[in-house]
This record gives C-alpha cells, sequence and structure tokens, in this order.
C-alpha cells in the first residue's frame, strides 16, 4: 500500500526496468484487489449481517471474494521493507532511520485523520481505528532500529516473531497496550467520547516489514536474476508446504482450528479460513507463498496490462487516499438514489450503518471495475507528474 517515501528515485539505476517493473506490478495487483475487498465493504447487501467468510454458511464465490484479498496487507508490508533496503543502499543507516521514523510518524498521522475519516465520515471522530496504515507506520519505526543489526540477526528475529507469535494467543490481558501488541482491543478514550480500536496488533507485522529489508538484498546487481528467481520459487513453494502441513495439523499456527463440516468444499473453506486480525502463522504463510511465487515468476512480463498495474504501483498512498474516499463518497450517491438518503452512509460505531443496503455480488464486482477506471487516470496523470517533479520534497509524502 505504501513505500519508503524518499526523496530519490526508489529503485536505484543498477536495478533493470524488468526487476523495477515487477515490484510496482506487484504492487499495483495488490493495490486494485484491495479496492474489491473496500468495495465488497460498503456495497454488498449481507455486509452487516454475518461474517463473509465463516465457511459454515458463506457461498463460495463471497468466500473467495474475501479470501484472495487476505494477500494485500502482507505483500504491502513485506514490499515497504524491500524498498527501505533498496533505498538505504545509497545512504548511511542513520540517514535511512531518520526517513523511515519520519514516514512512519506521517502514515499514523494519516491514519488518525484522513483516513480515519474516509472509513467512517464522522466529523465528531467518534470512532479511530489503528488499521493496516498506522502498522505500517509503526513498522517503519521499528525496522529504523532493527536496520543496524547484520542481515542474518534481521532475518532471525523475523522468522522468530512470525513463527513463535502465535505461542501468545492465550494470553488475554485486556489492556490496550496489549492489543498494541497482539490482540484486537477496543477501548473508549477522551473522557469516552471515542471509540478506539486496534485492528492490526503489531506483532508480527513488524517481522513482515524487517523479513522484506532482508530479501531486499538479492535485488542488488550481484545477485543474478535466476537465482532470485529460483530462490523465491523455492521460498514459496516451502512456504505453501508448511502452511498444508502446519494447518493439517491443526495443533499450532492459528488460534481457530479447521472443522469437518457438512461438504467437502465448506470443509476446505474452514481449512483456508485462516485469522487475520492478528495474522497467524497460517495466514503469513499461505499469503506470503504468493507474494514469493509472483515476484519470482513475473520479471519479464510486459504489455499494457502490466503498465496498467505499475500506474498504481508507483502512486499507493495517492491511491489508497482517494480509492477511499471515491467508494465512501459513490456509497453516499447510491443510498441517496435508493432511498435511504446519503446522510445514512455515516457511521456511528464498527458495523456498516445501511442495514439493507446493497447489492448483489455480481454488481459489487462491477462497482469494483468502474471505481478502477475512473482512478485510473487520475493517477496516471499524478504518476507522470510525480516523475518530472521529483524534486519537489512533498511529493515523498504521497
Amino acid at each position: 500500500m505504501v513505500q519508503v517515501f524518499v526523496d530519490k528515485p526508489l529503485y536505484m539505476t543498477s536495478l533493470t526496468n524488468s526487476r523495477i517493473e515487477s515490484i510496482d506490478l506487484l504492487k499495483g495487483f495488490v493495490m486494485v484487489l484491495m479496492a474489491l475487498d473496500h468495495t465488497r465493504d460498503y456495497f454488498y447487501h449481507s455486509a452487516a449481517f454475518f461474517d463473509i467468510s465463516n465457511p459454515a454458511h458463506a457461498t463460495l464465490p463471497v468466500y473467495l471474494t474475501r479470501i484472495i484479498t487476505h494477500v494485500c496487507a502482507p505483500t504491502f508490508s513485506f514490499l515497504a521493507g524491500v524498498s527501505a533496503f533498496m533505498s538505504g543502499r545509497h545512504r548511511t543507516k542513520a540517514n535511512l532511520s531518520v526517513i523511515l521514523i519520519k514516514r512512519g510518524l506521517w502514515l499514523i498521522f494519516m491514519e488518525l485523520t484522513i483516513i480515519a475519516f474516509a472509513w467512517y465520515l464522522n466529523v465528531e471522530f467518534t470512532n479511530i481505528d489503528l488499521a493496516v496504515i498506522w502498522v505500517l507506520g509503526v513498522s517503519m519505526i521499528a525496522l529504523a532500529g532493527l536496520i543496524h543489526l547484520p542481515l542474518n540477526v534481521i532475518f532471525m528475529i523475523s522468522i522468530l516473531l512470525i513463527a513463535g507469535h502465535n505461542l501468545l494467543d492465550s494470553v488475554h490481558l485486556n489492556t490496550m497496550w496489549w492489543g498494541i501488541l497482539h490482540e484486537v482491543y477496543s477501548t473508549k478514550i477522551l473522557g469516552g467520547n471515542v471509540t478506539l480500536t486496534i485492528v492490526y496488533p503489531i506483532i508480527p507485522w513488524i517481522a513482515v516489514m524487517s523479513l522484506g529489508y532482508y530479501f531486499g538484498q538479492f535485488y542488488q546487481s550481484s545477485f543474478k536474476t535466476e537465482y532470485r528467481q529460483k530462490l523465491f520459487n523455492l521460498i514459496g513453494l516451502g512456504s505453501i508446504f508448511l502452511f498444508i502441513v502446519i494447518r493439517w495439523a491443526n495443533v499450532y499456527g492459528d488460534p481457530v482450528p479447521w472443522i469437518h463440516l457438512r461438504t467437502t468444499g465448506r470443509t476446505f473453506m474452514s481449512f483456508f479460513n485462516v485469522n487475520k486480525y492478528p495474522p497467524s502463522l497460517c495466514y503469513l504463510l499461505f499469503t506470503l507463498t504468493f507474494t514469493f511465487l509472483f515476484l519470482a515468476n513475473s520479471e519479464k512480463w510486459k504489455g499494457k496490462l502490466v503498465d496498467f498495474f505499475c500506474v498504481f504501483g508507483r502512486v499507493p498512498f495517492f491511491y489508497y487516499i482517494l480509492h477511499l474516499y471515491t467508494i465512501r463518497i459513490l456509497g453516499m450517491v447510491l443510498a441517496q438514489l435508493t432511498g435511504y438518503g446519503w446522510k445514512s452512509a455515516i457511521q456511528h460505531d464498527f458495523e456498516i450503518d445501511l442495514k439493507g443496503f446493497g447489492f448483489s455480488l455480481p454488481v459489487v464486482y462491477l462497482i469494483w471495475i468502474a471505481v478502477i477506471v475512473a482512478l485510473y487516470p487520475v493517477c496516471k496523470k499524478f504518476d507522470r507528474y510525480k516523475q518530472s517533479h521529483r524534486q519537489q520534497w512533498w511529493l515523498s509524502y504521497l
């Protein structure tokens, strides 16, 4: 979703165009996919009534619509780490740390203000969610310290946190600080006038970004393309193999065990219904499989479709904010046209207030496509402006 925003080009001249495009392509692809999840949030007619990925009653199309978007957040975080390594190769560690801290604080500020308003459209800010932008910001600040360690130590810390954090699943302290670390938590603040919900606890998201930082080294010119492709393919296949083994054992790796349901299809849905909040080991193995396999096999992809996705990948934060407001404003318009009134789109709690409002899944997909098509020329124009005005420091924050 975001990259490490720097004053100089993120990808250095020693990298070939294919390498640049493969990263931008992946980033752009998951940005577009992310918009599908958010479009479903606000336009699918059953969004407010049940957990749409619950294998006991979810329909397969709706279930898949939700599950495929699981790859977005881990990919955002991992690629932010890759970008941090690449941008730091011609900087001192101290300078890179300062950049990461500044960008991290900026993202947290945006989460609490511009993005918080987009989710709820409530001028009273009675609800604030610490979600994906918040956790990317905190992870950047943490990475600012971790980069001073040897790469192998960073790798070991990352693997330890990713593989071992589910040992904490049975610990429930019911405090905000524990919620920030490892557990979804909601509390009243500012005299009870604001509900603060920690949607993305920071463990192990910090580790996903630092893992990306470690793997950023394989994009140096000293590593041959063939070696990187083989390595990433091997890691991707190994990751999905570990996921199947650990998930099948049903002992560790996810707080919600899979169960046998009334049909084979629903049993498979239960098997792949892994926990995102916080992200379990199984969730990360499953989603990072996609990240590694995509990076391994997309470096030589060319064509108009690649160029289309790369546009979004080069302006990720600009697109993120734009797509949220586009979806929410469109929701207000459609609420007005369907008799609910535009004010009903203003949320006062975590659930969507438009009870009964919404459309069938095919219509949701059409709305999603329309949103992407509408945003493409705006993002393309901003991308061109950004590329031709790199000397303007403020553009690094968008």
